[in-house]
């Protein structure tokens, strides 16, 4: 569910109209909706608790990488909402944001010693170790600093899943995590260890999955590893599940809810007694955002194709060019008449910058407003400046009220950012 909606024949973002923002801080732009953050945490903050007594306090960390604005995290952050991090970088963005160091999880194959130092001095929650290198020089560090910081062994379960080849992160041939021996075995290594606290396991096989087998599949081959291991003696108090469903970018009804995702995972490690984590990004972002833009122009060729050239670009949402993703788009103000065909595309210089081909879209018009959907999830935090493009604006809606929480640059600011070197600076004459 969104809060964007028809509101006298215009396109609203909860009470503040898009036509409105787009007149005040001009396009391309995202929009954020605070409701539909709130709501979709609290959707699955509820299905959590209704599990306590198989899921125990489950933490639920938001995946900076998926939008890692920092008004964004700050809104999750006073629901009490954790981080899932991947870099040094975003742990410092989810503390600047109000996220405490007790509610992060630090993730990621490629930790320099740098942040792994990092980590250990701000205490976060816990640092998963994807390999056996990683873990040895964890160790040398926090050893260095006479720590014993909390770890979660990341698994590679062989079970890959995802909306496009390159998000599938649990399939055997993917450089995420360890296979299940190996695990078993860094575990042990870990235990033995003065300077690392192994607490738990953890995995994610890969976004935007529809279907709960493969991570039912998963968690069972945690729930086996979990039973292993304190059979060894060995303390598992902590699983972390990772993130990965999906939402219905096609507009299609949810194949599985929040509700049933939870329901599902208390229902395999019912009986453990471990603390579950889960790393939602894309399910709670996605449909809180979308790309205002507007036509640029209709190019009508003799050839009978039609392209709606618009102000965003593939520097703006990569999506599309990147994993062939859909987005819905709506015009802000629509107007009636028949559907037509239309090839969507940026002005960017690249074949690679087209949004969608043989779209059936109502009649639109240059200057016209429309929005890309369901883009509050992998689309500002991908964008780039390609082309010389400056990023898009990003504006946060709280009912009534709008901030701008990145102004788009101008070209001084992006020029500023790159000192010519000092043999090609302009040399005044003396003439």
């Amino acid at each position: 569910m969104h809060y964007f909606d028809l509101k006298d024949g215009v396109l609203h973002a909860e009470g503040v109209s898009l036509e409105t923002l787009a007149a005040e801080v001009g396009t391309p732009t995202y929009v954020y909706s605070s409701a539909t953050l709130r709501r979709h945490y609290g959707l699955l903050r509820d299905a959590c608790d209704a599990h306590k007594a198989a899921l125990g306090d489950a933490l639920i960390a938001f995946a900076v990488k998926a939008n890692s604005n920092l008004s964004v995290l700050a809104t999750l952050a006073k629901l009490d909402c954790g981080a899932d991090t991947v870099s040094e970088g975003e742990i410092r963005r989810a503390l600047a944001a109000g996220v405490p160091g007790e509610r992060i999880i630090f993730s990621g194959v490629g930790k320099t010693d740098a942040e792994l130092a990092f980590a250990i001095d701000v205490g976060v929650r816990q640092i998963n170790v994807e390999s056996s290198a990683e873990l040895e020089r964890l160790i040398l560090i926090a050893a260095e600093k006479s720590a014993s910081p909390a770890i979660a062994i990341r698994v590679n379960p062989k079970i890959g899943a995802g909306g496009h080849a390159k998000i599938t992160t649990g399939g055997a041939g993917d450089k995420f995590g360890v296979p299940v021996e190996e695990a078993l075995s860094l575990y042990a290594r870990a235990s033995a260890s003065p300077h690392v606290t192994p607490v738990g396991l953890a995995c994610h096989i890969g976004s935007q999955i529809t279907d709960l087998t493969p991570l039912e599949n998963a968690f069972r081959v945690l729930r086996d590893m979990t039973e292993t291991l304190r059979a060894q003696g060995h303390s598992v108090t902590r699983l972390d599940l990772g993130g990965g469903l999906g939402v219905p970018y096609y507009g299609e009804a949810e194949t599985a809810s929040p509700a049933d995702y939870v329901a599902m995972a208390a229902r395999v490690l019912d009986g453990l007694g471990v603390e579950a984590a889960f790393e939602p990004g894309r399910l709670m972002a996605a449909n809180a955002g979308v790309l205002l833009s507007r036509v640029i122009q209709v190019n009508e060729r003799t050839d009978g194709r039609r392209f709606l050239v618009l102000d965003a670009a593939m520097n703006d949402l990569m999506r599309p060019a990147l994993y062939d993703a859909f987005h819905d788009l709506k015009p802000v103000r629509p107007r009636t008449g028949e559907d037509r065909p239309y090839d969507v595309v940026g002005p960017v210089c690249e074949t690679g910058d087209t949004f969608a081909r043989d779209r059936d879209l109502p009649p639109l018009e240059a200057g016209d407003l429309v929005v890309f959907m369901s883009a509050g999830a992998y689309g500002a935090v991908m964008s780039g400046e390609y082309n010389t493009r400056p990023l898009a604006a990003e504006v946060l809606v709280d009912g009534e009220r709008c901030a701008v929480i990145r102004p788009r640059p101008t070209y001084e600011q992006m020029f500023a950012r790159e000192p010519m070197a000092d043999w090609l600076a302009p040399v005044a004459s003396d003439k």
